[in-house]
């Protein structure tokens, strides 16, 4: 890493990725982290965990501490981020597939914009695609309202996570916040490096994908700054729109029950852990076939951040992969020719849902149906 590189990477410190030289020194302060090692506990054996801690947490810390005793760069974080990444994969899907990275070139930087249905399987996934086809892995943008406890934002930051900081609220905080983040996400691109970022702030509980303008502005603010016509500086951005799909999502009934408690009562009081748990949902949980759809960058003479919010959507409803469970939800006729065995798979996970939840969790598989028939009409 050159004097120059580091001396850039300072002026982010609060917001960037860690960098190979603090990797160790975060692996040892991760696995000493009491509230870290007690919740993977409770994930991992969660009945001996309640009636056997002291025995449990121990051996889960030593075990840890034996398992990372290695990783002491950004590469091999990664490397062992991909041999989970392997074996999710082969217990927890039926298939991955991906279509539209052979129109990206290696010695470009992209500014990737999905869809986002899981906390850290989306970019997990598009990460996947990247590898296995010699691209760079990308940034993620993942949001501080997540980031509740020191082991999480570790975690996060050691793989090559980046902080958006959703929690100023006073307007000039916000300001300065995403200007910040709008300069960090250009210089990431100037120097070579990949940016995830999902379309919109939170997960689509209710399945209906939708880009928000805001997210386009902030990207805007430091060409803005540098007095760079809009047009001009989203093309500079290389905005390539993702749509990612799962057959089944691991977090619907979750999702749905977040809708219902909303709805019902005006708001949601996330429990201690969930976010941890959410994530555990979304990597161990049946996803069937997922598929990713990487569309080509926006080159288009934009004039306004909405314009750009719509391409994004028209791409990702275009290219979201319908899978048997969208075409049966939807209850459209294309769902005739859905097969004996995947019509019994999803009768199967519909029954596993609560009959409350059931009508919500049909219509999040529906909605991407009805996002494809708005253009394609």
């Amino acid at each position: 890493m050159t004097t120059e590189t580091q001396g850039k990477e300072d002026i982010y410190a609060d917001i960037r990725p860690y960098n190979d030289s603090e990797i160790a020194d975060v692996i040892r302060r991760i696995t000493h982290d009491a509230e870290f090692i007690e919740a993977m506990t409770k994930i991992r054996f969660p009945r001996l965990a309640t009636w056997a801690p002291w025995l449990m947490q121990p051996l889960v810390k030593q075990a840890l501490i034996k398992k990372w005793a290695g990783l002491n760069s950004v590469a091999k974080v990664q490397d062992e981020v991909a041999s989970y990444m392997q074996g999710m994969i082969n217990t927890t899907t039926s298939k991955v597939t991906f279509c539209g990275l052979d129109q990206l070139q290696p010695d470009q930087a992209y500014l990737f914009v999905s869809n986002h249905r899981d906390i850290a399987m989306d970019p997990a996934f598009v990460n996947w695609g990247l590898y296995h086809n010699k691209l760079g892995t990308v940034r993620i943008a993942i949001g501080d309202n997540l980031l509740k406890k020191p082991f999480v934002t570790d975690l996060m930051k050691l793989n090559k996570s980046f902080i958006v900081k959703r929690s100023a609220t006073a307007p000039r905080a916000m300001m300065a916040a995403f200007s910040h983040l709008s300069a960090y996400i250009k210089d990431s691109l100037d120097t070579g490096n990949n940016i995830w970022i999902a379309q919109k702030e939170g997960r689509a509980k209710d399945g209906y994908d939708k880009t928000d303008p805001a997210i386009i502005k902030m990207f805007y603010m430091h060409g803005k700054k540098q007095k760079i016509a809009f047009p001009d500086y989203i093309k500079q951005l290389k905005i390539v729109p993702v749509a990612i799909s799962y057959e089944y999502d691991p977090g619907d009934i979750s999702k749905a029950r977040e809708l219902v408690a909303t709805e019902q009562d005006g708001k949601y009081e996330k429990a201690e852990f969930e976010d941890i748990v959410s994530i555990m949902e979304g990597i161990k949980g049946k996803k069937g076939h997922v598929h990713v759809a990487f569309g080509q960058p926006l080159t288009e003479e934009f004039a306004t951040a909405e314009d750009v919010a719509q391409a994004i959507d028209d791409c990702i409803y275009r290219q979201y992969y319908l899978h048997p469970s969208n075409l049966l939800a939807a209850k459209v006729p294309e769902a005739e020719k859905v097969t004996f065995v995947d019509r019994q798979a999803f009768e199967d996970h519909m029954n596993q849902v609560p009959e409350s939840l059931r009508e919500r969790v049909m219509a999040m598989y529906a909605q991407p149906v009805f996002n494809r028939a708005k253009v394609t009409a």
